[in-house]
């Protein structure tokens, strides 16, 4: 018996190569409101946080009040370059097709965002109406409340639940929830390369490629009938 009920993915940047895209994104329509920022400061404060986090941030660490209308261009303007540029993650398709234990997907992004992202990359029939997003919770990550959510709503306990995240909120997240996580750093946006983690995020393990996905857990993999 596998030692995990339920296996929850992060969306961006796990299933999706949509993380260097968001970024470059976000850095350019910033840079139209004069605000100078770089990619590594957008993976170090943005990456796994809902929008409205990510502008109080803003709000706060820069003094910058957005206009009202800034989100409504932001999201257009991505989900413009998603229709362009949005990758499935390589040899995702074959592990959600072939896990043996039931799996979800609770995501930061906006229920829009992520129904669209699914179905560009070609996973929306796999995932079905398994999806959570942070707009269901009071708290987004690193709060543990997603978490904790989607693994209720599926009837596994956090203790035997296995979560696969990308970035250090995520994992925080995860931890948080008593969960076990799982670093995935085979984005574009990360790398095998990518730095330690700090204590308070450290996962149980990280893997760069979903090509040996069931060599790690083969206790994951669907049993021939």
């Amino acid at each position: 018996m596998t030692e995990f009920d339920l296996v929850i993915f992060d969306c961006d940047g796990v299933l999706i190569d949509s993380e260097i895209i968001s970024a470059r994104m976000l850095v350019a329509e910033l840079s139209r409101l004069g605000l100078t920022i770089d990619l590594p400061y957008v993976e170090r404060h943005f990456l796994g946080r809902s929008y409205p986090v990510v502008m109080e941030t803003i709000r706060r660490e820069f003094g910058l009040d957005l206009p009202p209308d800034f989100e409504a261009q932001y999201r257009e303007a991505l989900l413009a370059a998603f229709q362009t540029e949005l990758k499935v993650v390589p040899h995702v398709h074959d592990v959600l097709s072939a896990i043996g234990v039931p799996f979800c997907v609770a995501t930061s992004s906006s229920p829009r965002r992520v129904e669209m992202s699914l179905k560009l990359a070609g996973l929306s029939t796999l995932v079905g109406d398994r999806v959570f997003t942070s707009s269901l919770v009071p708290r987004g990550k690193p709060a543990p409340d997603l978490f904790l959510h989607a693994a209720e709503r599926m009837g596994a306990e956090p203790a035997r639940t296995l979560v696969i995240e990308d970035s250090l909120t995520g994992i925080r997240a995860g931890l948080a929830a008593g969960m076990t996580v799982w670093r995935f750093v085979g984005g574009s946006h990360l790398g095998p390369e990518a730095p330690e983690e700090p204590e308070d995020a450290r996962p149980h393990r990280r893997f760069a490629s979903f090509a040996g996905f069931f060599q790690i857990a083969p206790g994951l993999l669907r049993r021939a009938a």
